[in-house]
């Protein structure tokens, strides 16, 4: 399986995007700048954490302008994995891939500690690894987590199980509903502000990140086998 980390000018979450997927999985894993034209040779896209163009004017507002982003928005529709994890779940969201919109921490701070997240559902090509339930542990990094949306996408969230992670115990910025991560109606793209792949590795403070990633091949195996 090949993944594209897709790097933005300002990306800074790439290398642990690259580490999660090369050292840790051994599958193939290669940068693709902001200004690709083709995604094609790529079996599923990650969109790593960072501050794409500064975020001076919204996070991701700018990032979604990117000419890459023709080519995620095509591979989404082609139905391949799409993850998008601090930083590029909010370009997620500015790019309508995922509903709702990203606010300023209730805090006001950045904040970055570890934070305990509640497995929603695991039905999804990202979450099958995990338990229905089950309590993990992956740090949060971000000034501007605190999901919003309104009260009709909110109920069509619940209602098509489209809530994958929430905060366990502490939220620790606000969001909605504890939201901490969801997917699409199709189930192929995934946004989320806490960062599995900072938790591939015990050395790393712990691996619990390590099962999403796992999941994504497992399914995409399986996949191919059937069409094979």
């Amino acid at each position: 399986m090949k993944f594209a980390v897709i790097v933005f000018p300002g990306s800074n979450c790439d290398i642990d995007m690259y580490h999660a997927v090369k050292d840790e999985l051994g599958e193939e894993a290669e940068y693709v700048w902001h200004d690709a034209e083709s995604l094609e040779d790529y079996d599923a896209v990650l969109l790593p954490g960072g501050f794409s163009y500064g975020d001076y004017l919204r996070s991701g507002a700018i990032a979604q302008f990117s000419n890459v982003m023709k080519e995620v928005v095509k591979a989404a529709e082609a139905g391949k994995p799409v993850l998008g994890v601090c930083n590029g779940f909010q370009i997620l969201l500015e790019a309508g891939l995922l509903p709702g919109a990203m606010r300023r921490n209730d805090s006001l701070k950045f904040i970055c500690k570890q934070a305990e997240l509640k497995v929603e559902n695991n039905e999804t090509m990202f979450s099958a690894g995990y338990e229905k339930g089950e309590i993990i542990t992956v740090p949060v990094a971000h000034g501007e987590g605190n999901y919003y949306c309104d009260e009709k996408t909110l109920a069509n969230l619940k209602a098509n199980n489209q809530i994958v992670f929430t905060y366990e115990g502490e939220n620790p910025n606000g969001s909605l509903g504890n939201i901490a991560g969801i997917i699409n109606e199709r189930g192929n793209v995934l946004g989320m502000m806490p960062h599995p792949e900072r938790a591939v590795d015990e050395l790393l403070g712990g691996a619990d990140g390590l099962k999403l990633f796992k999941s994504i091949v497992k399914q995409w195996r399986e996949a191919n086998a059937v069409n094979a």
